[in-house]
């Protein structure tokens, strides 16, 4: 891991500092070789009818998935976005569990990082959602 890089209390501060309105719905398990892996601590505001686990609140895991694995390389770059993202839902995720994702950067940059994001329910082998995502890297990785 790059010297600039966050690590899980980095990370976690880093998210609370900068997104306190969803901080508390994500938290940092383990930074990796690859990038990260982040549990979405499903609440009752996470679900659709039916009870299982929206779409769009697995999009937001797999996109907070991917911001924290590039932030875990450069530091805190609060200016990287998303530029692009494609979602596959493959199965109903089980319910009453936590989602688990675990993020994989495959390219970084210096102005594009390509990665993508495999998310499970806890405890479950079976695949959720498979995301692919890009993001741009601003000029100054100032944070």
């Amino acid at each position: 891991m790059a010297q600039a890089g966050l690590d899980v209390a980095g990370l976690t501060a880093f998210l609370q500092a900068e997104f306190p309105q969803v901080c508390d719905d994500f938290a940092v398990e383990e930074v990796t070789e690859e990038g990260v892996i982040v549990r979405l601590v499903t609440a009752e505001r996470h679900l659709r009818p039916g009870g299982t686990v929206s779409g769009p609140t697995m999009f937001a895991l797999a996109d907070v998935g991917m911001y924290l694995a590039i932030l875990s390389r450069l530091g805190p770059v609060a200016l990287a976005v998303t530029t692009n993202c494609s979602i596959d839902f493959m199965r109903k995720p089980e319910a009453g569990r936590d989602l688990i994702s675990e993020t994989r950067i495959h390219k970084l940059g210096r102005s594009l990082a390509v990665g993508d994001v495999l998310i499970r329910s806890e405890g479950m082998e079976a695949l959720v959602a498979r995301a692919s995502l890009t993001y741009a890297i601003p000029p100054e990785r100032a944070g």
